[in-house]
């Protein structure tokens, strides 16, 4: 009975230590990437100067934005290796080098990501700001660990005012919780800050998300080379070589005039704009024929029918919340995997399910970036402060650990959240679950709809010529029948 006893603990103490191996393994990894990435888009000025004191400083804190990307990171591929990891064991069940693949696996690593998210979202970031504002205290002895204990100091009154707000809005929402004393912080207040972080999140995607699944045609076809319809490419780039060079002998020619400088900075412009149709239209001549004419409808009818697919999905989840109570999300601590597939297609349907959460995280990092209120916070290569870089890793990190809840709460997957993740107060409520996914469906419906038909409509305009009228040409100047018309007459 104690050698049972004995091998039992064996095989426990063996599986954690797989289970840390693993773990380490993957942020190790994603750590790397992140790193890299950073250090594509840093300046590399601040981390290069005489006062070593700042390059340490900044140093440090960019190991922290690092932390806090690949935490980010590590969210967003969460729901994706559940599922993944659920298909594998369903393919191979008996397999023995698939025996390291398993429900306390995936478990532990949400754990680990709800941990380190609110980590990194309560400590480590506000702390990395405060360090690099930071020069010590008055009177005390300069150097790097006064500039600790100024961001520790910091910190600590930051944190208390966080927790005497959430006290008082505990008070106001639940009054008996309310009174007692800061004894049940870890059990209560915590997790009531967690949840508004959360929540926070949740709506930020509902705001970003679909005006991203519309963003993401313009960005997808600035990247591709667009077919034009009824254009000389040849013809059209020699008029613009020939435009470029008369402005660049134009500029060549200017004085130093105060009036001629006034012309040449609008004249630069203008020789920018006019250089860079001329690379397009280079692009667009090197581009073979079924990348000119294949690629970007394909891409086009992929993204369309992504977007569809999703807003097709929240629509029958909608329909499942008002006759099944299992559509709600909740939480789960046992994932059991390799019972039962969570798609009702199988793998293929694992797969979508996989490709639409990836798709819906991409969409909302293009939304954010594309919203009038955060297009400052856009990295440029080598030329991004370290502020910008916190704000960045900071507000990535939001979406992506509300990722799993907005896709749980939308109906995308049907994998329970698991661990903390399914502990959010607002979660049960049908009302804000219902409200939710119409406004979801209701906004990207309409900006399908809007982006769709305004595309097809200037290209329309600009296939047939009617764009380089004097007049500005609305959607009311011209109707259909006038596109029609100036189509037949350049074909004959």
């Amino acid at each position: 009975m104690e050698t049972d006893d004995v091998s039992v603990r064996e095989q426990l103490f063996h599986n954690r230590v797989r289970e840390t191996i693993i773990c380490v393994l993957l942020f190790t990894c994603l750590y790397i990437v992140s790193y890299l990435i950073l250090t594509h888009f840093k300046k590399t000025a601040e981390f290069i100067t005489d006062d070593v004191e700042d390059a340490t400083v900044n140093k440090i804190a960019l190991w922290l934005c690092t932390f806090t990307l690949s935490v980010a990171v590590c969210a967003v591929l969460l729901l994706p290796i559940s599922i993944l990891s659920n298909e594998v064991l369903l393919a191979f069940p008996h397999s023995y080098y698939m025996q390291w693949l398993n429900g306390s696996l995936i478990h532990g690593l949400w754990n680990l990501v709800f941990l380190f998210s609110n980590l990194s979202l309560v400590f480590l970031m506000p702390f990395a700001y405060f360090f690099t504002e930071s020069e010590g205290f008055a009177g005390s002895k300069k150097g790097v660990m006064a500039r600790v204990y100024e961001a520790v100091v910091l910190l600590l009154l930051l944190a208390l005012l966080v927790l005497g707000i959430v006290w008082v809005a505990s008070a106001l929402l639940h009054d008996n919780v309310a009174r007692k004393s800061l004894y049940d912080l870890w059990e209560y207040y915590l997790p009531y800050v967690y949840s508004g972080i959360s929540l926070f999140g949740v709506l930020l995607l509902l705001l970003c998300t679909p005006f991203g699944l519309s963003r993401m045609f313009s960005v997808t076809g600035s990247l591709l080379v667009k077919p034009r319809l009824l254009e000389d490419v040849e013809d059209t780039l020699s008029c613009t070589t020939f435009e470029e060079d008369t402005l660049s002998r134009k500029l060549n020619n200017c004085s130093t005039s105060c009036w001629v400088k006034l012309n040449t900075e609008a004249m630069k412009k203008e020789y920018q704009t006019v250089r860079n149709k001329r690379i397009a239209l280079e692009m667009r001549r090197k581009a073979s024929p079924w990348q000119r004419n294949l690629g970007y409808p394909l891409a086009m009818l992929a993204l369309l029918a992504l977007t569809v697919m999703c807003v097709l999905m929240v629509c029958f989840n909608v329909l499942e919340l008002l006759l099944d109570e299992t559509a709600m999300p909740r939480g789960m601590e046992d994932p059991h995997l390799g019972m039962v597939s969570f798609s009702m297609f199988g793998s293929l349907g694992a797969a979508v399910q996989v490709v639409l959460i990836l798709y819906l995280m991409v969409s909302s990092v293009v939304g954010f970036y594309s919203s009038p209120l955060f297009t400052g916070l856009l990295p440029r290569a080598q030329d991004t402060n370290l502020t910008q870089i916190i704000a960045n890793c900071v507000s990535l990190l939001i979406l992506s650990s509300a990722l799993p809840v907005f896709s749980r709460t939308l109906g995308i997957t049907r994998f329970d959240l698991l661990g903390d993740f399914g502990r959010y107060n607002w979660l049960g409520n049908f009302y804000i679950v219902f409200l939710y996914n119409m406004l979801f469906a209701g906004l990207t419906s309409a900006s399908l709809i809007k982006t769709v038909t305004w595309a097809v409509q200037r290209e329309l305009i600009r296939a047939f010529g009617l764009h380089r009228l004097p007049l500005t040409v609305s959607r009311s100047t011209v109707p259909f029948r006038l596109l029609l018309a100036s189509g037949l007459s350049k074909i004959q």
